[in-house]
């Protein structure tokens, strides 16, 4: 079992950053750690992914303004987000993923908005 808590999510303004934090309780080095993003209305999506071997992948919605990163002596990933849009507005979940099994956090709302 891993519990991951996420953090970091609040109100910014178009244009905006924001850095979201998942903290796992466990290791994460042999895992691949992702962000999902779940807005009102919409299917939960992809994000951005980070596997265990060192990739990264990003949704095309979100590239060249996110950066997934993650510190596996902290047991943390993050996602640092920078040009924020009114579209970007959505719960945000982490999701740890191994040989099939996934865990996923409780989600940190992130809204944009003037």
């Amino acid at each position: 079992q891993v519990q991951l808590v996420e953090s970091g999510g609040g109100l910014v303004q178009p244009g905006g950053s924001l850095r979201l934090s998942c903290a796992a309780s466990r290791s994460i080095s042999v895992f691949t750690m992702n962000w999902h993003r779940q807005a009102p209305g919409k299917e939960r999506e992809l994000v951005a992914a980070f596997t265990y071997g060192g990739t990264t992948n990003y949704a095309d919605s979100v590239k060249g303004r996110f950066t997934i990163s993650r510190d596996n002596t902290k047991n943390t990933v993050y996602l640092q987000m920078n040009s924020l849009k009114p579209e970007d507005t959505a719960v945000y979940y982490c999701n740890a993923e191994f040989l099939g099994l996934n865990y996923w956090g409780q989600g940190t709302q992130v809204t944009v908005s003037s």
